[in-house]
Parts: C-alpha cells; sequence; structure tokens
C-alpha cells in the first residue's frame, strides 16, 4: 500500500445514509451540499458569508498526549497511512470576528490508535512512540481566523470516541483547548472495511454518546464533514473569549 493517504470515499448511497444523525454524532455533508445549507451548525455559514453571534466553544481537556514539536506545518501526515482528511478550522470571537494570527496545534492518533511521542500506548500498553512527531503540528490563522491542516483520519483507542485534539493560542497567555468529533456511523464504516483501521483486532468500545468528554463538549464540537474528491473535509468554527 503507498505511504500516501487513501482517497477512499463513500458512495452515494452511504453518503445520504450518514446525513441524518443523532445530535451529538456529528454531520456529514454531501459533495454538492454547502456547510450553510446543509449543516445544523450555523456558525459554519462563517464559512461562505460570516455574521451573526457565536457562542462559545466549550473547553474540554488537553489530555495526556500533548507536546509541543516545534513544525508549522499544513501537512502532518508524515507517510501515516489512513483514510485523507482535511481539517480546517476557522477561529472567531464572540460576535463572529475571524481572528488573523492565532496560533492552532492539532494533534490525534493514527489509524491503530497511538499518538506520537509516548511510550506505553496500544491495547497491550507495548508501543512506544517516542522521539516520533507524526499527526502534529502548527499554523497561524489568516485573514478569514482559518487553519487547514492535511491528515488522515483518525482511529480510536480504548475508553474514547475518535477525536481531534487542538489547542488555539490568542496570546502567550490565553490558551483555548478543545476537541473535534467525527460520525459515529462514518467512523464505524472507516474502522470496518479499511485498511489499516480494519488491520486491528476488536472494535472500538466507546461512541460519541458514551464518551464524557464528547457529551460536556457538546454539539459545537463536532464535526461537519463534507466530500471531496480526494480528502474527507472536516470543518468547525470555533468561537473563543478575547484575550
Amino acid at each position: 500500500m503507498s505511504d500516501k493517504p487513501s482517497s477512499f470515499l463513500l458512495n452515494r448511497r452511504q453518503a445520504l445514509g450518514l446525513i441524518a444523525v443523532t445530535a451529538g454524532g456529528g454531520v456529514f455533508l454531501p459533495a454538492t451540499a454547502g456547510a450553510q445549507q446543509a449543516s445544523p451548525y450555523a456558525g459554519l455559514a462563517l464559512f461562505d458569508n460570516g455574521a451573526g453571534v457565536c457562542a462559545i466553544t466549550p473547553e474540554v481537556t488537553e489530555g495526556p498526549f500533548y507536546f509541543d514539536p516545534k513544525l508549522e506545518r499544513a501537512d502532518i501526515t508524515e507517510g501515516k497511512k489512513g483514510v485523507a482528511l482535511n481539517v480546517r478550522l476557522q477561529i472567531v470571537d464572540a460576535a463572529c470576528r475571524p481572528l488573523d494570527g492565532a496560533r492552532v496545534d492539532i494533534w490525534h492518533c493514527d489509524a491503530q490508535g497511538a499518538y506520537s511521542g509516548y511510550p506505553g500506548q496500544g491495547d497491550g500498553q507495548d508501543v512506544d512512540t517516542s522521539g516520533l512527531t507524526f499527526l502534529r503540528g502548527w499554523q497561524k490563522t489568516d485573514a478569514n481566523g482559518i487553519v487547514s491542516f492535511a491528515t488522515i483520519y483518525p482511529g480510536w483507542y480504548r475508553g474514547r470516541t475518535t477525536h481531534i485534539h487542538f489547542k488555539i493560542f490568542l496570546t502567550d497567555n490565553s490558551v483555548m483547548t478543545g476537541q473535534m468529533f467525527f460520525p459515529d456511523s462514518l467512523s464505524e464504516q472507516i474502522f470496518t472495511t479499511v485498511a489499516p483501521y480494519n488491520d486491528r483486532p476488536g472494535r472500538r468500545d466507546t461512541s460519541n454518546a458514551r464518551d464524557g468528554i464528547a457529551r460536556q463538549a457538546g454539539p459545537l464540537s463536532q464535526a461537519a464533514l463534507r466530500e471531496k474528491a480526494e480528502a474527507y473535509e472536516a470543518m468547525m468554527v470555533v468561537a473563543v473569549k478575547a484575550a
């Protein structure tokens, strides 16, 4: 298999089956749908039009696997295999004004559920990725408050639903920490039918509804997924308190 992330995409019938999902389960947007038209999250209209009042995105735990690899980059895959995913975050204030120049870090596990940089991972706690930096990086927002990262669809590990971590630095002393969550139906489809996700024995043990952190984060932290020609696109507007 090539080191390039696979461009696996659901066919039209599968995609339609994922549009209507439960609250807290995320949403899947067909390739032809605009974010404003199809998303239940009104804030996603910002990607196209702006305006409105933005509810502050709930903060949640950083988790045990953060470190700063000092890597400013748009592509964080480092050759990791998996379903290609473009993550787009738009950072705004409570009045929906885009925040230019904010630093945004993201990090997440690979298709087998391991993070870079830490020992004692995996189902047997025998996976050691010390010294590695895959699936981590940071960028600064543009004039529209947007950052985009090329990565792979995250896998899972015991006790947690599928997610991506992010940190937003408005200043050195003003930091917002959150997580992005994904539709359970899409995750199940990928994990059971696509390599290398389905090379892993067993099935994930935690859905969005059973994940306490996902429940704490609520619907504002659910990604809107859109089908593109070469990758899925995960979009989320993050409203933060002014520094």
